[in-house]
């Protein structure tokens, strides 16, 4: 074999390799919007859906929705669940998580979220909720942070789901920092909790 010829297949080798190189970093930087599409389609992992309105259609079945809250040890805040519901099939409701800053200064955080049992998450429907934004609080600030959801009537159709009778909505809040000369007080009405 040739001099030359040997150059030319180390070279397609070398170009092969770089290319599949190349193609592993950007699928990996592209698996984590993927993986988010993948979940939020069809519901694994517990991940809730979003709608822009209620359900058109309200069963006459009922589930207790229960709410957890946590934090995450480096926001300074408090941050309570709100009280479990029982809820038709169908039905929009609105709940009400409690947060207080502990902080001396303007604090951010961001909420991950998920439902258990995992496999009612494609289920669970959230049209409006504080978890869609980051939120900020201002030092000593207390806020009602709403969520508004409905349990999808699709859930009857699927048997697996037919001894569900109790969904349990989680949320963990955890620090994000402020950027400088961003606004620093929450969008969210803080009226109602220090009333």
């Amino acid at each position: 074999m040739g001099a030359a010829s040997r150059s030319t297949k180390n070279r397609r080798v070398a170009l092969s390799t770089l290319g599949a190189v190349v193609a592993m970093v950007g699928l990996s930087f592209a698996s984590v919007p993927l993986y988010d599409l993948f979940c939020r389609v069809t519901g694994f992992g517990g991940t809730t859906q979003q709608a822009s309105t209620g359900s058109t259609v309200v069963l006459d079945r009922e589930i207790t929705v229960r709410f957890d809250a946590s934090i995450n040890k480096g926001l300074p805040w408090s941050f309570r669940a709100a009280q479990p519901q029982t809820v038709k099939v169908g039905e929009t409701n609105l709940a009400f998580y409690k947060s207080e800053s502990l902080s001396d200064r303007a604090t951010r955080g961001t909420a991950s979220f998920n439902v258990t049992p995992l496999k009612a998450g494609e289920y669970f429907v959230k049209i409006d909720c504080f978890c869609f934004t980051d939120q900020t609080l201002g030092p000593g600030q207390a806020v009602d942070m709403p969520v508004t959801f409905y349990v999808d009537p699709a859930i009857a159709d699927d048997p697996d789901l037919d001894d569900t009778n109790t969904i349990t909505l989680s949320y963990t809040f955890f620090p994000k920092a402020i950027e400088e000369g961003e606004q620093q007080v929450s969008s969210l009405d803080s009226a109602s909790a220090n009333e």
